[in-house]
């Protein structure tokens, strides 16, 4: 790579990599591959298993003294009150990767005092590695990302998620999905969250949205988009979007406009209706990851164009290729 990284990005990599080559291995057997259901529809394989485990190895290996969010093991690794945490996502698509469809990633976010400030996605089937410090840009490989140009929510090629889980509302996300539909140049739905807001940041879609997030979704593919000139938030065009369960993210301009179309389907919403709506929508986040969002919080994202909204409050936290040569890890206290 041609310009330097942050020692915690060279790590970050080092890992992401290591997962990378686990996965690439299990894809040539997937006949041999053990799989286990969380959920309908939504599965765990021994790969994301084994891709979690090396990460968190290589990652504390380095950082012994950071915290570790991952979505197979949750916080059980890592120092439970360090201001440092690793977000990690081992098998980002792991349905496309039962199935041989190549469309899947590993990701991993450093996010130090609630922000974050390293953020690696890695392709494994493609051998394309999206990363960013904050501050410093966004890159693909070696080549420096920056958001489409376009402006006109007519022209834009727009990427989304279908809700898949026992409990996600369909009705609701069938009528956002007929409404953007009509004002769009196309939607895409790949499978894979956090390469769909690395595509956002690329140029390759104009904008995204999904309901449903996890935090290790998100928390990568954020600091991509937004160093490469894009914003991300809520449905109402708010930074809240790690812990609340939908995210929209895009060119500045295409953001605004999506805003407007999203935001009456927000679960952001008046004071007076919290109680009833909290009591309709299942799957709080298991009782660590509501900790954590008291102190984690995503990088602020300008609201560009929002719809008007009155008092809106949270419901609630939770629903929830060589590798490059690491150099020595900095102090803990190391300012970025």
């Amino acid at each position: 790579m041609s310009q330097a990284l942050h020692p915690m990005l060279n790590i970050a990599i080092k890992a992401a990599r290591a997962a990378g080559a686990i996965i690439n291995r299990a894809s040539m057997d997937l006949d041999l591959l053990r799989i286990n259901t969380k959920g309908p529809n939504d599965f765990v394989s021994e790969v994301d298993q084994a891709a979690e485990a090396v990460i968190i190895e290589t990652l504390l290996q380095a950082y012994p003294g950071h915290g570790i969010l991952a979505e197979e093991s949750g916080r059980e690794h890592g120092a439970r009150d360090s201001e440092y945490v690793w977000i990690i996502d081992p098998l980002d698509g792991t349905t496309n990767f039962i199935h041989g469809f190549p469309v899947y990633a590993v990701s991993i976010a450093l996010a130090h005092r609630g922000v974050v400030q390293q953020a690696v996605v890695y392709d494994p089937s493609r051998n394309d590695l999206f990363y960013a410090t904050k501050g410093r840009g966004a890159y693909l490989n070696d080549r420096r990302l920056r958001v489409s140009k376009r402006t006109r929510m007519q022209d834009a090629l727009i990427g989304t998620g279908f809700p898949f889980r026992r409990g996600d509302n369909f009705k609701r996300y069938l009528k956002i999905f007929e409404e953007v539909m009509q004002q769009c140049a196309g939607l895409r739905r790949p499978g894979a969250a956090a390469l769909d807001l690395c595509y956002v940041a690329a140029g390759w879609y104009d904008a995204f949205f999904e309901t449903g997030l996890n935090p290790w979704d998100v928390a990568a593919g954020s600091l991509i988009i937004t160093e490469a000139g894009g914003l991300i938030g809520n449905f109402t065009g708010e930074s809240d979007y790690l812990y609340q369960r939908e995210v929209v993210a895009g060119t500045p301009r295409i953001f605004g406009q999506l805003v407007q179309v999203l935001a009456p389907y927000t679960r952001v919403i008046k004071t007076d209706e919290t109680d009833a709506a909290a009591q309709s929508i299942p799957g709080d986040l298991p009782t660590p990851e509501q900790a954590l969002a008291d102190s984690l919080k995503a990088q602020p994202a300008a609201a560009a164009e929002p719809a008007p909204k009155k008092g809106p409050v949270r419901i609630r936290k939770g629903d929830a290729a060589a590798p490059a040569a690491p150099t020595t890890p900095p102090a803990e206290d190391a300012p970025f």
